[in-house]
């Protein structure tokens, strides 16, 4: 593990390959099956609360009906959670064909809403853990076997694939620390 402005980073997010392939995976990281889905912050339950009149057009029947009777978030200790359907499906994921999509994201690229989605999702496959300070860690999932390929075919660095993403929660002076660590290797 490497220390970054007192980021604590594993060896794997510099040195793995991934780039997502949702042809093949099918949006896997928005219908893992759990309790719960991915960790919100509170700022991040407000923006999903003013945007989500504009968004809610993308969704099922099925998932409004769920989000207006159940809500769209729990806490679970100290940590904020989406909620699943069926402990599966995020409440935001909608279909295109067989690829699961999420809502918030297809508003945000239409230019109707500004919040793009939570950071966890936006970040996904690198995870943020608390231990003390942040450690950002890469998690693998059998169902992103196809990012990996994809990135090993591409040679794409995982680091390079959530570019924007680590941009938006450290900055682009951090993004650029890590691209120089990763090249001294």
């Amino acid at each position: 593990m490497i220390l970054i402005d007192n980021v604590l980073i594993n060896e794997d997010v510099f040195s793995s390959k991934f780039q997502c392939d949702l042809k093949q995976c099918k949006g896997a990281c928005c219908t893992f099956p759990g309790d719960s889905g991915a960790p919100v912050t509170l700022e991040e339950i407000e923006e999903i609360e003013k945007s989500y009149p504009i968004f809610k057009k993308y969704l099922s029947d099925k998932s409004i009906n769920y989000i207006e009777s159940n809500g769209y978030w729990e806490k679970d200790g100290e940590e904020y959670l989406l909620n699943c359907i069926d402990k599966k499906d995020c409440v935001f994921v909608f279909y295109e064909g067989d690829v699961a999509k999420c809502s918030i994201e297809k508003a945000y690229h239409n230019n109707e809403i500004e919040f793009r989605k939570p950071l966890s999702c936006h970040l996904f496959p690198i995870r943020v853990g608390y231990y003390g300070g942040e450690h950002l860690r890469y998690e693998k999932f059998d169902e992103c076997e196809p990012g990996r390929l994809n990135g090993e075919k591409n040679n794409i660095q995982l680091i390079e694939s959530v570019k924007e993403s680590i941009e938006r929660k450290y900055g682009k002076e951090f993004f650029e620390k890590l691209k120089i660590y990763m090249e001294s290797e």
